[in-house]
């Protein structure tokens, strides 16, 4: 592999990591601008709302230069390939995280999704870990956040049940 596809393959991942921060974004936004998700009650161990914006960018930033490790090991190896699969398939249920518990306002199937979430990024990371030490090393943080994540939304449905989300309809 040349210097030139290596920083391609970079560039390429961290584009995707950010393009999921971006969208999973976009999705949260309206739910803080309507006052729904201010309006939930939270646990006391809830972080301020400023928090999470910094931490999830440098966890989509690590996700990124983990990946790229994984992938400089050798695409044409089915070993990388299972690995970096399903590295694509938690990116894409992250962003269906905030799809539920922002913008359908359901933090019921939120809970339920994270957990499937979080089961994808451990199956990662232990794939990762079989290809790349630091890669995996990566991962851990970001495994660590999904599972706080995984807790605060547990006990903000827990502490909202029954309450309605903004889609009206939708079971919370």
């Amino acid at each position: 592999m040349t210097r030139v596809q290596s920083v391609t393959g970079f560039f390429i991942f961290l584009a995707m990591c950010l393009a999921a921060e971006l969208t999973g974004g976009l999705l949260t936004a309206p739910a803080i601008a309507s006052g729904w998700y201010g309006a939930l009650r939270k646990p006391s161990f809830n972080p301020p709302d400023w928090v999470f914006g910094p931490v999830w960018t440098v966890l989509f930033l690590l996700m990124a230069v983990s990946a790229w490790l994984v992938w400089k090991s050798g695409l044409d190896r089915k070993a990388v390939r299972l690995p970096l699969i399903l590295f694509y398939v938690q990116l894409v249920l992250n962003v269906m995280w905030s799809a539920l518990f922002f913008a359908a306002g359901s933090t019921g199937w939120a809970l339920a999704e994270i957990i499937l979430l979080w089961a994808a990024i451990m199956a990662t990371t232990v794939l990762f870990a079989r290809i790349h030490r630091t890669a995996a090393l990566l991962m851990v943080p970001y495994l660590g956040w999904v599972l706080f994540a995984a807790v605060l939304n547990a006990a903000i449905w827990y502490m909202n049940r029954g309450l309605p989300g903004p889609g009206a309809g939708m079971v919370s």
